[in-house]
């Protein structure tokens, strides 16, 4: 399941990266500590959180993250945005809370698995 599909099915905003929309999905995770984020995120997950800026995306490059969903209707700041079009990695936005929206990629991700 790509990250496409997985916006379509939780009915999220594209906000930008729309460039890596075809990235595969393997699971997600749930974090607004970006250290824990680093030490325990994998790769071609992804990442729900609150967190806006830019810093967001250096951390999805470092572990090549498939996509981020912000929570609750959030956007990114500007910056954040385009360094997400730059590096082609997805931004996604859901009006549901992280713990609504961990449950629902869960339902998701372990019936296509």
């Amino acid at each position: 399941m790509n990250v496409k599909d997985i916006a379509s099915l939780i009915n999220a905003k594209v906000v930008s990266g729309q460039n890596g929309l075809d990235k595969e999905v393997t699971g997600a995770y749930t974090s607004d500590l970006l250290s824990n984020v680093m030490a325990n995120i994998e790769e071609n997950q992804i990442w729900i959180t609150l967190q806006t800026h830019k810093n967001i995306i250096a951390i999805a490059s470092l572990k090549d993250i498939a996509a981020i969903i912000l929570v609750q209707d959030l956007l990114p700041s500007e910056e954040c945005a385009e360094q997400s079009n730059i590096e082609g990695i997805p931004i996604l936005s859901t009006s549901l809370n992280a713990y609504q929206i961990s449950g629902k990629l869960f339902e998701i991700l372990k019936n296509n698995a």
